[in-house]
């Protein structure tokens, strides 16, 4: 086998993608209404039929035309851009908010949906015994 043939290869194209979605061959064949082995054999096949292109696209969550023009490389060109000229990852994922403000924000609203669930189970409660004073 040439190394020429291998960018080519839809098969291997749809398993590194499926692989990089973290995704079982199973899974897509339950996707897919199939069964394993044919996800293995499609994944074996250096080209595919569009209809099942198609298919395979949406289960994976990406366009056909993104599974044709996938590269190891582009992938990694992609990464390394994260860590290019001076190498401050801050420079590029700069918080606009505090996250324990977020934290405290979300203990609030557990707390108040707490409150709320036990003021509504009293008043079950009360409703209950109620049933029962009048039996």
């Amino acid at each position: 086998m040439s190394t020429l043939s291998k960018p080519n290869h839809i098969g291997r194209k749809i398993s590194r993608i499926r692989e990089l979605r973290d995704m079982k061959q199973e899974a897509l064949a339950q996707a897919l209404g199939t069964n394993q082995q044919a996800v293995s054999i499609l994944e074996n096949s250096e080209t595919i039929d569009e209809d099942k292109l198609i298919a395979i696209a949406k289960v994976l969550g990406v366009t056909v035309e993104a599974i044709k023009s996938f590269s190891e490389d582009g992938m990694i060109n992609y990464f390394n851009t994260f860590n290019d000229s001076d190498n401050n990852f801050n420079s590029y994922n700069t918080c606009t908010f505090n996250p324990l403000d977020k934290l405290m924000e979300t203990v609030e609203e557990n707390k108040n949906l707490y409150e709320r669930l036990l003021q509504s189970e009293k008043e079950k409660n009360e409703y209950l015994e109620k049933l029962l004073k009048e039996k």
